[in-house]
């Protein structure tokens, strides 16, 4: 069975409007992204080394933005891993529930920005990565 396009993780390029002042990317709600926005947050500061995310969720979607710097995605989708390197922010990754992710190899002063479906919920977590391989072996993810 094909996985649809909503279910698969992907790159959206964010539309650049040019202009001698300076570029502008915008994210208008139920225009560019398969889901309505309802909680937005950032990660900075990252010291080096360091790694963020670790989790898949059960219901929110996501899509990670580079709005300065650079870092690697890590999305694993229950069968294979898939490596993207952000450093635009005028591009960003798609990433449906059910797929595990995390940051890491964050240069200084990198800010991720992360857009999701979902208010925060801690019972949205699947935090251990055993648990998400069988739970997507057995169709429950």
């Amino acid at each position: 069975m094909r996985e649809s396009k909503k279910n698969k993780a992907r790159i959206i390029p964010l539309g650049k409007i040019r202009d001698k002042r300076g570029n502008l990317s915008v994210i208008e709600d139920n225009k560019l992204l398969p889901f309505t926005i309802a909680r937005t947050y950032w990660v900075y500061d990252v010291p080096g080394g360091e790694s963020r995310g670790g989790h898949a969720y059960r219901k929110s979607e996501e899509f990670i933005i580079a709005l300065s710097g650079s870092f690697d995605l890590y999305i694993h989708n229950g069968k294979e891993e898939q490596i993207i390197h952000l450093d635009r922010c005028n591009k960003g990754v798609y990433i449906p529930a059910g797929t595990w992710r995390r940051m890491q190899n964050f240069a200084t002063n990198s800010i991720a920005l992360v857009i999701c479906s979902t208010p925060y919920s801690p019972r949205d977590y699947v935090r251990d990565f055993d648990l998400f391989i069988q739970l997507k072996e057995s169709n429950a993810l």
